[in-house]
């Protein structure tokens, strides 16, 4: 009379443990696929980057592409260097820092703003300090680079952006703080730096 229950109790066991276990493959493949999607396309933009200095002006990383890159930013402190696409959308902050519409042109007078995530692009922000260099390349082949003068936290429900300034300025943006556990707050992260010299290749 046992024999039954026994069965089905293993039974269940059984059906339990495969679940268990591909509900873990699934997130195993989940948890490669985006870095390993994120690896590609880093590649893919910097060869979209090497067109775009080439002279395409249509060099969009993957046919479908919403934007094309709009200059490279290097943070030589930080070791780091990223490809800037045109356009602060949710689909290309996925992918890359962005350059935010309507904000200057690096190199010209007013504020260019470029906004990243702060999990994965912008994720090193936190290490700069006043004083520190950035550099900025356009893909018509002249580089600019900008000392930080000012680091803030700032409320986004409160504070806006300042875009005119008679001189050119980088202001780079992420969230804040960076190790939150959920997203959407209000706070972000502010570098803003000065242009201290500018050079053509």
């Amino acid at each position: 009379m046992n024999a039954t229950p026994d069965r089905r109790q293993r039974h269940v066991g059984r059906v339990l443990l495969a679940a268990l276990l591909i509900g873990g493959t699934i997130e195993l493949v989940a948890g490669l696929w985006v870095p390993a999607k994120a690896a590609v396309a880093q590649q893919l933009l910097e060869h979209a980057w090497d067109r775009a200095r080439g002279g395409d002006a249509d060099a969009r990383p993957w046919p479908w592409a919403d934007a094309i890159p709009f200059a490279r930013l290097d943070a030589p402190k930080l070791a780091r260097s990223w490809i800037v696409l045109a356009g602060a959308s949710g689909r290309n902050l996925a992918f890359a820092p962005a350059h935010m519409n309507g904000s200057a042109v690096p190199g010209e007078d007013g504020v260019a703003v470029i906004a990243g995530h702060r999990d994965t692009h912008f994720d090193a922000l936190g290490k700069l300090a006043v004083g520190d260099r950035l550099e900025l390349e356009r893909p018509d082949g002249r580089r600019f680079a900008y000392s930080i003068v000012a680091i803030d936290i700032v409320d986004s429900t409160r504070t806006s952006l300042r875009l005119d300034d008679d001189e050119s300025v980088l202001t780079l943006v992420t969230c804040y703080p960076f190790v939150a556990l959920t997203s959407g707050g209000s706070l972000r992260y502010v570098v803003t730096a000065r242009t201290a010299a500018a050079t053509a290749f």
